[in-house]
């Protein structure tokens, strides 16, 4: 049977750390599940996965190739493609995919992601998840003791700074377009060392494929060796979209932060039979927590299918024909005594 004329338990939309993780979860409970992944991981620029229990250091290539064998391992199927929109259809959901595959299914757990959408500053994007970064928990380990430099883009600015000087003694803040910090804060940044740059940003220095420093707008030069940044979070919507959801916007104060999808504790969101996991529901999840993520998605689809299964089951039950009637036909039709079937009147009530 191919998968146009399949009908699944569970579309998994995105094959990073929340969707295999769920699909696995799936697979073991033996609900056949299918993975629609476009095979383009956010954490590809990074060197590798951290905080992430037991596989430390692994890269977002080999974590998800690890995954998608531990799934077919347990009877689930993965297939390369972008899942564009998605429609109800009396058995479930049709997902189509650009490459103009669909699939059925009964259940749809969308874990498609996010997109960091960078400042414009030359250079700074080809740098991403090397020696610019944004999370301390992510990759700060990596840049511990170095020259850290901090792009102010908004009212985090300063916490951003906070958190990195617990890893390096030579942090400085670049205003950028950060508001001007706060008396307060100007009295934490001096009692906690950090410099602070005001100016405009306009390029990052490299010097044989090593940041070397920022120029300013004014021509000034500063040096660092990593650049943190906060970028804007932005989960992808092509799928939710068409079944009429709409990304909320995050923000703080004025600050637009990101955008990500509303559901509940298990991922529900306000579809029915469709749930979210990882970044497009968490701009700031981990890999391990998208992981997690997906586990307890996984679990809330699996009773929600197995809520249903059993009311079919129940429902074909009191419709069947009841035993007195199979024992009265079979009897008549074949003789009661020749063929040893029970008479009405010994057949159980």
């Amino acid at each position: 049977m191919n998968n146009r004329s399949r009908t699944w338990d569970v579309a998994v939309i995105g094959g990073g750390a929340a969707g295999l993780s769920a699909a696995v979860t799936l697979a073991r409970s033996r609900r056949s599940v299918i993975v629609v992944d476009a095979g383009r991981p956010r954490n590809a620029p990074a060197e590798g996965v951290h905080n992430f229990l037991t596989r430390d250091g692994i890269s977002a290539t080999e974590l998800t190739a690890v995954g998608r064998d531990e799934l077919t391992s347990y009877g689930g199927t993965v297939i390369s493609g972008r899942a564009v929109a998605a429609q109800r259809t009396e058995t479930g959901f049709t997902v189509d995919v650009a490459d103009g595959q669909k699939v059925n299914a009964r259940k749809l757990l969308v874990a498609s992601g996010l997109t960091d959408t960078l400042p414009d500053i030359a250079g700074l994007r080809e740098r991403w998840g090397r020696d610019v970064l944004h999370c301390p928990y992510c990759h700060g380990w990596e840049v511990r003791d170095q020259a850290i430099g901090v792009l102010g883009t908004g009212p985090g600015a300063v916490h951003q700074a906070l958190m990195f000087r617990q890893l390096s003694d030579d942090v400085t803040l670049f205003l950028h377009t950060a508001p001007e910090p706060t008396e307060q804060q100007w009295e934490v940044l001096a009692a906690r060392g950090i410099s602070v740059i005001d100016g405009l940003v306009a390029g990052v220095l490299v010097d044989d494929d090593r940041m070397t420093g920022v120029r300013l707008g004014s021509g000034d030069s500063f040096a660092c060796q990593a650049l943190v940044v906060a970028p804007l979070f932005s989960a992808h919507s092509e799928v939710l979209e068409s079944l009429e959801l709409n990304p909320t916007e995050q923000r703080a104060g004025e600050a637009l932060l990101g955008s990500v999808f509303a559901a509940d504790p298990s991922g529900a969101t306000q579809v029915p039979g469709v749930w979210v996991a990882g970044n497009v529901a968490d701009m700031y999840a981990g890999v391990i927590n998208s992981a997690a993520a997906g586990f307890t998605a996984a679990a809330a689809i699996n009773a929600s299918l197995l809520d249903e299964d059993v009311r079919r089951v129940v429902d074909e039950t009191r419709t069947a024909p009841t035993a007195p009637d199979v024992f009265s036909a079979a009897a008549a039709t074949l003789g009661a005594r020749r063929h040893r079937f029970p008479t009405e009147s010994k057949v159980r009530q």
